[in-house]
């Protein structure tokens, strides 16, 4: 049976992971080497050029998550985005991006693309004609992100992969906050998908990567910058993410549930102003996430009713960690203002629909009674501070 058509626990289970031969052990053995033989080998290794055993075992197994040709792993979410870009962009080129962007990925491109003399545009919005019109005769490349960071915006994939194609444009998606367990985008015409690996492959906040996988044509474009750029990961934290992956279904549908009950007690809260998640029916985008996604995912975003500080609130929360990561088996809040999208401008934050009191929510694994108790406490203590600053 290919890998392709094995179950999803099983792929994360078992494809990719290398034999001990020689002690028979039930997990894949660490081979930490960083110098291999040169003579008569079939691969000359070393760990830049994305090859050693460990490497290669673990790009096999995200390949065949994403339904992908090939696959690389990298240092962090920002070496996979950057390095998947510029594989395709040099001077004189022009990058279409969604307007609702990663801030990490908004700071590469305003801050770093004009030294390269690359062109870039940002969309009005995320619906198909938004990138239509945005199109040049040098563009090379249409950029999206769905769902969003933070509002959790919904871009027609299936679309956005046919409109590249018709213009000859490589398409790329930031797949993070769905993971391969919820949407698989070259299955709707993407050609190259990017992963924060930190985020849900890695699962317990404690591994930093990156991840990107395509045809094989494109990842060896990919590949020729990736070893020039030096991005690559140490094979501990490989075996680490291997580990973690095996997981990864089992732990990203526990999320999808808790998410779709948070969701529904906080869209149904008077002391929450909007909720942001598109398995909500309210959500704008909710039907074309049914068309796209297995499942809606772990992360939504809300607004307190405007007389609530969001500040307090977070601080206020016990078991809920205040955190400036995402996707972890706990779950985590933050600002948006204050750390993802901090480096963004005011009037951009406006534009895109950031508000100063928006939180992100990251749902965990925990029995979600538990999630909504520490909520309720959290704003009750608000509400008195409220009403004292009221009262002052």
């Amino acid at each position: 049976m290919s890998d392709k058509r094995k179950g999803l626990n099983t792929v994360c289970t078992h494809v990719g992971e290398l034999e001990d031969k020689q002690h028979k052990g039930a997990v894949s053995p660490l081979y930490m080497s960083t110098s291999y033989a040169f003579d008569d080998v079939d691969v000359k290794r070393y760990p830049r050029y994305f090859n050693t055993p460990n490497q290669e075992g673990l790009c096999k197994k995200i390949a065949a998550l994403e339904h992908a040709e090939s696959a690389l792993i990298f240092g962090s979410g920002m070496a996979a985005v950057s390095t998947a870009l510029m594989a395709f962009l040099r001077a004189g080129d022009h990058v279409v991006l969604q307007q609702t962007l990663y801030g990490g990925t908004y700071n590469l491109v305003t801050e770093e693309f004009e030294k390269y003399g690359i062109e870039y545009s940002f969309t009005e919005g995320w619906e198909p004609k938004d990138f239509k019109v945005k199109i040049k005769e040098n563009t090379k490349v249409i950029y999206i992100e769905t769902p969003s960071n933070p509002l959790l915006t919904i871009t027609d994939i299936a679309a956005v992969g046919a409109l590249a194609k018709k213009h000859n444009i490589v398409s790329m998606i930031d797949n993070t906050f769905a993971s391969p367990v919820n949407q698989n985008p070259l299955d709707f015409g993407i050609d190259v998908v990017i992963h924060s690996a930190t985020k849900y492959m890695g699962g317990h906040s404690d591994i930093c990567a990156g991840a990107v996988a395509a045809s094989e044509e494109h990842m060896e474009r990919i590949f020729h910058l990736a070893k020039n750029f030096g991005g690559s990961l140490s094979d501990y934290t490989v075996w680490l993410l291997e580990r973690s992956i095996k997981t990864m279904g089992l732990r990203v549908k526990a999320q999808n549930t808790n998410a779709m009950e948070m969701a529904t007690y906080l869209n149904n809260h008077e002391d929450i102003d909007h909720v942001y998640y598109p398995g909500l029916p309210s959500h704008k985008d909710h039907e074309l996430a049914k068309k796209q996604m297995k499942g809606f995912g772990g992360m939504l975003s809300f607004e307190l009713k405007p007389y609530l500080n969001a500040s307090l609130f977070q601080k206020s929360l016990s078991l809920i960690k205040s955190s400036m990561s995402l996707a972890g088996v706990e779950s985590t809040v933050l600002s948006p203002t204050q750390t993802s999208h901090a480096l963004m401008s005011p009037e951009v934050r406006a534009q895109q629909g950031i508000k100063d009191g928006l939180i992100r929510f990251s749902v965990g694994i925990e029995e979600v009674a538990d999630l909504i108790d520490d909520i309720e406490k959290a704003l009750l203590i608000t509400k008195g501070q409220a009403v004292v600053s009221a009262e002052d």
